[in-house]
């Protein structure tokens, strides 16, 4: 599945073969379950040195191949049937950010320590559609937008890609009447509590699957804490492992 989407190499290049591209991904892999630090990815797995594998993830990270393939496999679970378009559900989740770098702040949930956001969108049965990361002391209601323009569009059924689903489910942190609007103006319906009044009955029993899926992405170690100061390094991280969340959905069906 990812073979087709990577960048190829030049006929004729200087200096020393390559690492094969199918090492560097199990050592990317590696690095992503286990959170490793790039220095001591052990040789002896013969995936190459933690700076080639590092240099591999910034070349396609750049080529955009872990979107695109997050992208695929969504239109994979499209054409089974998995993707549950009925209803969406957006959450936040804080990680602490060990080294600083980009689209980090001080934590309101960690004694004001340096630490970044992830801003979630799934479908309605779990299926992380688009991870956006920003520093930890914005709000959540202000990707609101920025989570339901992010989703890509997904083929796998007959007529035109979909990449808007039918309504919208989020707690009281993006209650937002100007955000209301705008999700109506995409033809989306917002289900969002309203802040001073009661829940909206059996709305929890419905947004659970996005708290699983954060549980789910932050099993991957280099997730839950945040170690490149690079964003774009980071976001590659988030998509790789969308990618396997939805991969695995596929297997088990």
């Amino acid at each position: 599945m990812i073979e087709p989407v990577l960048p190829p190499w030049p006929k004729q290049s200087p200096g020393p073969k390559p690492v094969p591209d199918r090492l560097c991904l199990q050592g990317l892999l590696f690095v992503l379950y286990t959170g490793i630090a790039w220095q001591q990815l052990p040789m002896e797995l013969g995936f190459g040195s933690g700076q080639t594998c590092w240099r591999r993830l910034e070349r396609w990270q750049a080529a955009g191949v872990f979107d695109e393939l997050h992208r695929i496999l969504l239109s994979e679970l499209n054409a089974a049937g998995e993707l549950d378009w009925s209803r969406a559900c957006v959450d936040a989740s804080h990680v602490r950010a060990k080294n600083g770098g980009a689209a980090t702040g001080p934590s309101p949930v960690d004694r004001r320590k340096t630490g970044s956001k992830h801003h979630l969108i799934t479908d309605g049965g779990g299926i992380p559609l688009k991870v956006i990361t920003t520093a930890a002391n914005v709000n959540d209601v202000t990707q609101t937008l920025a989570l339901v323009d992010g989703v890509p569009p997904v083929a796998g059924r007959v007529g035109h890609p979909r990449k808007r689903p039918d309504a919208l489910l989020g707690d009281k942190g993006y209650d937002s009447n100007p955000h209301r609007k705008g999700l109506l103006r995409r033809g989306i319906l917002a289900i969002i509590s309203r802040k001073g009044q009661p829940d909206i009955q059996s709305l929890g029993k419905l947004r659970y699957v996005v708290e699983q899926t954060f549980a789910l992405l932050h099993q991957f170690k280099r997730l839950a804490i945040r170690w490149e100061r690079r964003l774009d390094l980071h976001d590659a991280f988030a998509s790789l492992a969308c990618a396997l969340i939805c991969w695995r959905r596929l297997r088990k069906r």
